[in-house]
């Protein structure tokens, strides 16, 4: 019954080990590809010709 227990739990650990390596693996390529990314310009402001008022 103990080896089956350690069978069992071995088999967790090394699933739970397996998933959180890939989902470091997508948390530290999604950063650099986000680092990787073009950052936006701010756009420039869009004025609108003013008429010269003559008093």
């Amino acid at each position: 019954m103990a080896d089956l227990l350690n069978l069992a739990m071995l088999i967790s650990a090394s699933v739970g080990s397996m998933a959180f390596g890939i989902l470091a693996a997508y948390g530290i390529l999604r950063a650099g590809f986000a680092l990787m990314r073009r950052q936006p310009r701010p756009a420039a402001v869009k004025t609108r010709p003013e008429v010269a008022r003559v008093s």
